[in-house]
């Protein structure tokens, strides 16, 4: 397990899980907002769709392809 920080919560999850699946099973479905505000979570699940864009360590990435690394920090943009 690694530990990562997504919108400034710690979050604990198996090395080489991707994003979307990490924060999936926590119980965050929500990956980004809509240009309305609404939530956004994963659509397809193989990168794409690009859905579930978030920012990574300042990169902006597919979370349904980019594995967790320790210490990685990853903001959804989602309350």
């Amino acid at each position: 397990m690694i530990e990562l920080t997504v919108d400034g919560e710690p979050l604990r999850a198996p090395a080489g899980q991707s994003i979307a699946a990490a924060l999936l099973a926590c119980g965050r479905a929500a990956l980004r907002p809509s240009p309305s505000g609404e939530p956004r979570g994963l659509y397809c699940g193989i990168g794409i769709c690009q859905e579930c864009r978030v920012q990574a360590d300042g990169r902006i990435v597919r979370a349904c392809v980019t594995p967790v690394a320790a210490g990685m920090t990853v903001t959804t943009g989602v309350p």
